[in-house]
């Protein structure tokens, strides 16, 4: 999510089933800034969730190869004005939008704002996930496959 300044933004990734978002602020998106935010957004999952990305084209991603081994993630680039094929993270930035309208300069949004954000979508239940909330649903999820929780 670019703010209007076209400069800072909110780097987003949603876990597909559980409906899990991590969030983080930027200053600025580069291509570099932006991979070592997702490779630190990314460091402490469990290795269950650690498989595919599916991202736009913007030219942020454009070191996805450095991510990629580092992070031992496959990198999926979705079709280009087709953002039906990232369905799930295009509806949370939707959601996101609640909290952060358009045209929010996020370098007056702190990280704290952001943190208290995810939390809140993390905790809402969604009738997708049958009333259960995306932390539930990963907690859950992550149980019946045996791994730690995040």
């Amino acid at each position: 999510m670019v703010a209007s300044d076209g400069r800072t933004c909110l780097v987003t990734l949603v876990e597909r089933s559980s409906r899990f978002l991590l969030a983080s602020r930027l200053e600025e998106h580069s291509a570099e800034t932006v991979a070592a935010r997702l490779a630190e957004m990314v460091s402490s999952l469990p290795a269950a969730l650690r498989r595919t990305l599916a991202w736009d084209q913007g030219c942020e991603m454009a070191r996805w190869r450095p991510f990629a081994e580092a992070t031992g993630f496959e990198v999926y680039f979705c079709d280009p004005r087709s953002p039906w094929q990232r369905g799930t993270n295009e509806n949370t930035n939707g959601l996101l939008r609640q909290f952060f309208p358009k045209g929010t300069d996020f370098s007056l949004v702190s990280d704290g704002d952001v943190a208290r954000a995810q939390d809140l979508l993390n905790g809402r239940p969604r009738k997708t996930l049958g009333w259960r909330t995306p932390a539930e649903e990963l907690a859950r999820t992550l149980a019946e496959d045996g791994a730690m929780t995040v």
